[in-house]
């Protein structure tokens, strides 16, 4: 599934997912991510999709959205894993140029040392680009790369993509408790924020169930101290930690809605419920996905949480 959603964002309003990596394959492992762990860590950029076949099933989704007067505020590459491994990503924001909507790639930044990379991100709209840590200790404890990769390489290939792109820059800081939320962290990461001048940083707190059991968010009152220590120093600063809501879009079927979208961005049990019931479905669905080995119920912060299953559904095909 090479798309997924309309999904709501907290940062791009209605966003339709661009898939374009196989899960999960990326240049990192971060502790917090809600795909979970890296199955396969890699910084060689390789094709895993034909364009095309993506850029179908985008043009499909699109229809089926208007067709029931639903918005698609962003096409948005966000990924099984990191979308700049995919090298023929540029070639995909130009085929999906002509459908008039902004494309945005989220993206960890590790890449951006490598010319094509900065130039292929560079015909997007707007890129959001992590930077969790300052420091190379926490930099491996909180995101684990790829062993061959040095810090100092990949901020200075974020440092220059930013002085060079024309569309709509923004950074996003996982904070995590008792890794990387004390002042001192958060007074490094001031230091590049202020060079890189995003349009605007987001301080993020783990608010899906992450990678490892240990993941916590930072309490209140440090993210509060964290927030006035960037906004001295970076004109626009914004949390990133409240619940993004529950307008899912259903596009036709709504089982293989459920499947593309927890692909990606797991859902709480209160959004599955309001999903089901605009499509006319009752709760039978879950209960089947989960029997059938597609679907997993997990809880974090005491909430429930449903995502799929990978390796399952490529098999299974079509329920």
């Amino acid at each position: 599934m090479k798309a997924f959603g309309p999904v709501p964002s907290r940062r791009l309003g209605q966003s339709l997912g661009v898939n374009n990596i196989p899960p999960k394959v990326c240049t990192y492992s971060c502790v917090y991510c809600q795909v979970g762990r890296t199955r396969h860590l890699q910084t060689d950029r390789r094709a895993f999709y034909k364009p095309e076949e993506i850029v179908k099933e985008v043009v499909a989704k699109v229809e089926k959205t208007r067709e029931i007067g639903g918005a698609i505020d962003y096409l948005t590459f966000v990924s099984d894993g990191e979308p700049t491994l995919d090298i023929n990503l540029g070639r995909i924001i130009d085929l999906l140029k002509p459908l008039g909507i902004r494309i945005a790639v989220i993206t960890n930044g590790s890449l951006l040392w490598r010319e094509d990379v900065r130039a292929e991100l560079g015909k997007a709209d707007l890129v959001s680009i992590k930077v969790d840590a300052v420091s190379e200790h926490v930099w491996r404890r909180i995101d684990r790369p790829h062993g061959s990769l040095q810090l100092t390489v990949v901020q200075d290939g974020i440092l220059g993509f930013a002085r060079t792109f024309k569309g709509e820059l923004i950074t996003e800081t996982m904070l995590i408790k008792d890794v990387n939320d004390r002042d001192g962290d958060i007074e490094q990461l001031a230091d590049i924020l202020a060079q890189l001048q995003p349009d605007t940083a987001y301080l993020a707190g783990p608010t899906r169930p992450p990678a490892e059991k240990w993941v916590r968010p930072p309490d209140e009152e440090v993210v509060n101290r964290a927030f006035k220590i960037l906004i001295n120093r970076i004109a626009h600063v914004e949390y990133l930690i409240g619940y993004e809501g529950d307008a899912f879009s259903c596009t036709g079927d709504p089982e293989q809605d459920l499947l593309s979208i927890t692909a990606v961005h797991p859902m709480r049990e209160d959004a599955v419920k309001k999903f089901l019931s605009d499509a006319g479905r009752e709760w039978e669905v879950i209960r089947r996905l989960i029997d059938t080995g597609c679907l997993v119920e997990t809880e974090h912060q005491g909430r429930k949480f449903y995502m799929r299953r990978f390796g399952e559904i490529e098999t299974r095909g079509k329920l």
